[in-house]
């Protein structure tokens, strides 16, 4: 686990490790440069670098935390990856499931595959299923979301590459979005940003503005119309 410099989270917890590209927002991958990195630095777990790997000895880490963390979960991988056992998933909820005190964001691109097996999954009130939605190409992604047992759901529009019009926002509890970020950063465009936040408000769901991004995103920054949004679902109580 690490502290995390994510807007929307505290820290991250990574039981499984590796991905591979399948739509236009895996372009830049931020976790595949970043495994690079920590391979290159001899970090035992990203040794096989960007392969789908499961990590046995990551799964006791959140027993040992004292104190209530919100923990993005896999923020180096995609727990619905198909290479990834539906046994270790299970596992994995069990973790989260028997450490109710600890709120646990997951995010995934493999939304069929979440809707494939969610009914075999034991969805406590810390657990927030989010399905990540960079453009109009995957929105059939939230159909898929809406139908789980997830008691939370929220929408990643990050890296935001297209407009987002007449998104079906029914059973979607919280909406980031946020611009692409590095060197080779697309663009990102206002009048998009606040079509999306408008449908938030229209249909109840809460709004936050991770970034504009681009290649120095502490310079561009993260306020929207002078203000920053920061909304966040209702913390469930445990």
């Amino acid at each position: 686990m690490a502290q995390s410099s994510i807007e929307w989270t505290e820290m991250t917890w990574n039981p499984t490790t590796g991905c591979n590209k399948i739509s236009a927002g895996c372009k830049y991958c931020y976790a595949e440069v970043m495994t690079r990195r920590l391979m290159a630095m001899g970090i035992d777990k990203y040794k096989d670098g960007f392969e789908v790997r499961t990590h046995e000895d990551s799964l006791q880490t959140p027993f040992s935390w004292k104190k209530p963390k919100v923990v993005f979960v896999n923020s180096m991988s995609d727990l619905f990856h198909p290479e990834v056992p539906i046994e270790f998933i299970q596992k994995v909820f069990f973790v989260m499931n028997e450490t109710p005190q600890h709120t646990y964001q997951v995010l995934t691109k493999r939304a069929e595959r979440l809707f494939e097996i969610h009914d075999q999954l034991n969805w406590t009130s810390n657990i927030w299923m989010g399905v990540s939605v960079e453009d109009d190409r995957v929105t059939g992604r939230i159909d898929f979301l809406r139908e789980t047992n997830a008691q939370t759901k929220f929408l990643s529009c990050e890296p935001l590459i297209g407009p987002l019009h007449n998104i079906n926002l029914n059973g979607i509890d919280w909406v980031i979005v946020g611009g692409e970020s590095g060197r080779k950063a697309r663009p990102i465009f206002e009048s998009w940003v606040w079509d999306i936040k408008q449908q938030c408000d229209e249909q109840g769901s809460a709004f936050f503005f991770k970034q504009w991004g681009g290649v120095n995103k502490k310079k561009t920054g993260r306020e929207l119309g002078g203000r920053t949004y920061d909304e966040m679902p209702m913390m469930q109580a445990v």
